[in-house]
């Protein structure tokens, strides 16, 4: 299974006393950072409220806003007297003729207080929070998934058009040696065929073995044979694994980059240049998964 590192969830939720709604918005990141956007008075639950988060999510980076009101209530918000009287006197003490508006007044330190923070008992009002939050992360699980599951087919078509273009290589890499064989022998024909000279056999087989052992490539072969297998049973896990999988298309860009510089054939170099294209599209996705 896999899953994006994009996606959107959202929830709203009530009791008798308070409503509350939750917005998740999730976007790829290396590491796991959580952003919270929220009352104040919820501001004791933040802990809460990452854990929570942290138990559903992985990696990337997800912004959590959530509004809490009171059911029924107009207005949240309150002058408070005491205060404003305070201020004013101040004023007054200090010579400072009245202001025109009492908006500068109004916008001083404590003289609006959230009610809302007086009437709200955190303990008793979490599990609405946290039922809320749950949802909409269930919803970002649903949306993630789906993207997912469009990522891991993406990601098996590459991964076999490598297969295919590997086993093609597979197949052909024997024929390299005996082509070269052929070709350094109708070199030296062709170089000593007026002067008389013979080629010993031996000389000829060293030199076609050294070349043999320079372009070997099976060991290169088998391996990345072995990196798309184990490819296939990290998509088909129950947990998405992206860091692994970032890990084995790396290994892959290096066991087909080997082989290109190895095999010393065309014909080879042009299946290359095509397991290299794919692998580097797989790159690309897997930067988008969880």
């Amino acid at each position: 299974m896999l899953l994006s590192m994009t996606g959107f969830g959202n929830a709203s939720g009530q009791n008798d006393r308070f409503s509350a709604s939750v917005e998740i918005k999730a976007v790829n990141n290396r590491y796991l950072k959580v952003s919270q956007k929220f009352p104040e008075v919820l501001a004791p639950l933040e802990p809460q409220i990452e854990k929570v988060v942290r138990s559903a999510v992985a990696r990337g980076t997800v912004n959590v806003a959530i509004q809490f009101a009171p059911i029924g209530q107009t207005s949240r918000f309150r002058i408070v007297p005491e205060v404003l009287r305070a201020y004013w006197q101040q004023l007054q003490e200090a010579g400072v003729p009245a202001p025109q508006s009492a908006d500068k007044l109004l916008s001083l330190p404590g003289v609006i207080a959230d009610a809302l923070a007086s009437t709200v008992d955190i303990d008793q009002e979490w599990p609405l929070v946290e039922e809320t939050i749950k949802s909409a992360l269930q919803k970002l699980h649903e949306f993630r998934t789906l993207e997912g599951d469009s990522m891991r087919n993406d990601l098996a078509q590459n991964c076999q058009i490598i297969a295919d273009h590997l086993d093609t290589v597979s197949e052909h890499s024997p024929k390299v040696v005996t082509a070269y064989r052929d070709k350094i022998l109708d070199r030296v024909r062709d170089l000593l065929g007026e002067t008389g000279v013979s080629v010993e056999a031996n000389d000829l087989i060293r030199e076609v073995s050294v070349f043999s052992d320079r372009c070997d490539i099976n060991e290169e072969i088998t391996r990345l044979h072995c990196h798309i297998d184990q490819f296939g049973q990290v998509m088909d896990s129950d947990e998405s694994q992206g860091r692994k999988l970032d890990f084995l298309t790396q290994e892959m860009f290096r066991e087909i980059n080997t082989i290109g510089s190895k095999a010393n054939d065309v014909q080879i170099a042009h299946h290359v240049v095509e397991m290299k294209a794919a692998a580097e599209k797989m790159r690309e996705v897997i930067q988008n998964v969880e």
